[in-house]
């Protein structure tokens, strides 16, 4: 998937259990837990907002892009498609 979840990572340096966040922005362990892993198919932009304001971060610091392959990524899209 291109899209990493580095939610552990801003956990660990900002010295916050998933426990202590799940209650900070009222959700539950286990969708924390599923946001940790990845096994998301995507992100409230509240939910997301609330996680930023606890950890003090961008979203960017929890969020990555990284593309499949490499070379698709320096090819351009127009509309979704790639270009002949």
């Amino acid at each position: 998937m291109p899209i990493i979840v580095n939610l552990d990572v801003m956990l660990a340096r900002r010295k916050i259990r998933s426990r202590e966040l799940a209650a900070r922005i009222e959700l539950t362990e286990a969708n924390v837990s599923l946001l940790k892993s990845g096994k998301v198919r995507g992100i409230r932009f509240d939910t997301l907002e609330r996680i930023c304001a606890v950890l003090d971060c961008q979203p960017g610091d929890i969020l990555e892009y990284v593309p499949d392959n490499a070379e698709d990524a320096l090819e351009p899209r127009v509309a979704g498609r790639k270009s002949a």
